[in-house]
């Protein structure tokens, strides 16, 4: 790693041009996690209709969390990308992928088909997919597998969310 010549011993800092590319992977991953939200979300009118679990969060709530797992997660993508060629890290990047192909196949499922029932067969599909994504990075980097442990915490929470919804309505 580039460091930017910290005079403190012990401390490498990344360099700017790795900060800049820290920054990309973050906001790239958020862009990619958000462009679902353009579908609907919890403004909808259905959604207002529906009963909510006692332990449903306040809606600004979901904003703040997901801008702030995905940037752990565009992060932890930086790191297995800017790792050595390897099988492992090929395996780790399409395991990424496809867990964010669930994540953001999820919005369309819960609000677009107002289908609590859909959705949560998608989460759960998610959920074993980021632990596979973890267990991927585990093998590259481990720093980069444990930023993706609030996220495997908020997604297990976000199921029983879901469950609960689909039980209710």
């Amino acid at each position: 790693m580039e460091t930017s010549g910290s005079t403190r011993p012990g401390i490498d800092l990344p360099s700017r041009d790795e900060l800049l590319r820290i920054l990309g992977f973050v906001v790239l991953v958020n862009l990619v996690g958000g462009a679902a939200a353009v579908i609907g979300g919890p403004g909808s009118e259905w959604f207002a209709t529906l009963e909510k679990p006692w332990f449903y969060p306040p809606t600004w709530a979901f904003g703040v969390v997901w801008t702030l797992l995905f940037t752990l997660l565009g992060i932890a993508l930086y790191r297995v990308w800017r790792a050595d060629e390897s099988r492992e890290r090929r395996i780790a990047l399409g395991a990424f992928v496809l867990q964010m192909v669930f994540n953001v196949a999820w919005t369309p499922a819960f609000f677009g088909l107002e289908s609590p029932g859909i959705a949560l067969g998608v989460i759960a599909a998610l959920w074993v997919l980021v632990v596979g994504t973890i267990w991927a990075f585990r093998r590259v980097d481990r720093t980069a597998a444990a930023l993706l442990v609030p996220y495997l915490l908020w997604v297990s929470f976000a199921t029983v969310l879901n469950y609960d919804i689909w039980r209710l309505n």
